[in-house]
């Protein structure tokens, strides 16, 4: 889909829309079971987005987006009963692939798993790849202080990587959110440090490298990655055991993908692209979480910023760089 001058999102030429890996959806039956379980106030903000497909598509037509690919945000599905979650899982899962479905070209579907419960997410990963048609999984950074390089979670990723999967890591509150997050909402530091903590972890556990067809997105410009890589790399080597190869940990985290939600520019993407190749950046707004005056400005950002490489725009590369990952979006 290209954007043009007569869109509403005004451009004096034709330019691709934005596709929006990193968007949310919520529903009332969700936020109802999630107040239920203690989440009053998600990680700390002071109250609950509302979504609708209408408001979401009139935003996405201001800031001149093609495509806006949904998933649930923090707190995630899995309360503390496994039951309910693979419950709830199914039922978000199946209200996504509606919205997709009945908005044809303009969403996508990256579906929630019950994870920590491993049989709950193998059912589901089968049936939102299966049935419903979904373009990937959300996996949030821990479930319970459960972060992925856990080896219970090995089954998972495996069939992850034999589906060569598109993988969407999200961050959520660690479990010493009380005394860690001084008093303030999480989503400020906190996320931003539990990205940077479950990629280390994945590295350390050598999950991406035993499953590399697995095609994993990090959010919210890499986190704290782009300054800790070339720390967790000099102690990945210097703590290896005696005769094991030691791995190239700034190399893996460069085959990963990243988005750009959240504050991306002046400071941030400059800093991920001394990690990532601008062929891994993808495009996010984090709406409904982040309110829509400020998902536009962020938005309206990647058109005034200095192009990434030569005879591209910001909007271009990650619109290509999307459709590389997600063909069916291309289409």
């Amino acid at each position: 889909m290209s954007i043009t001058a007569d869109s509403p999102a005004g451009s004096p030429v034709d330019r691709p829309g934005f596709v929006d890996v990193h968007a949310h959806f919520v529903t009332d039956s969700y936020v109802r079971r999630a107040r239920a379980a203690g989440h009053e106030f998600p990680d700390g903000v002071p109250a609950w987005p509302t979504w609708s497909a209408p408001a979401h598509l009139e935003l996405m037509d201001r800031s001149g987006i093609a495509t806006a690919v949904l998933s649930v945000s923090s707190p995630g599905v899995h309360f503390g009963d496994a039951a309910a979650a693979r419950h709830l899982a199914r039922e978000v899962n199946e209200d996504g692939a509606a919205i997709v479905a009945g908005h044809p070209g303009r969403f996508g579907l990256f579906a929630s798993l019950p994870l920590p419960e491993v049989d709950g997410a193998l059912a589901e990963i089968a049936y939102a790849f299966d049935t419903l048609g979904a373009d990937g999984v959300v996996l949030e950074t821990n479930t319970h202080g459960v972060y992925l390089g856990d080896p219970r979670l090995e089954p998972v990723f495996a069939e992850l990587d034999r589906r060569s999967a598109v993988v969407f890591l999200h961050p959520t509150s660690p479990v010493c959110w009380e005394q860690s997050a001084l008093g303030r909402p999480r989503p400020m530091v906190e996320f931003v440090f539990d990205t940077a903590r479950t990629v280390t972890d994945l590295l350390l556990a050598g999950t991406l490298a035993r499953y590399p067809r697995m095609k994993v997105i990090v959010p919210h410009c890499g986190g704290a990655l782009p300054v800790l890589a070339d720390r967790i790399n000099g102690f990945m080597r210097l703590f290896m055991p005696a005769g094991q190869e030691s791995p190239d940990a700034v190399a893996q985290l460069r085959g990963l993908h990243y988005d750009l939600a959240g504050p991306a520019f002046p400071r941030q993407v400059p800093a991920l692209l001394g990690l990532a190749d601008p062929q891994r950046l993808l495009y996010g707004s984090d709406y409904c979480w982040t309110p829509a005056p400020a998902a536009e400005a962020h938005a309206a950002s990647f058109d005034t910023a200095p192009a990434p490489v030569d005879g591209a725009t910001w909007r271009s590369l990650t619109t290509a760089n999307a459709h590389a990952l997600l063909p069916r979006l291309a289409r």
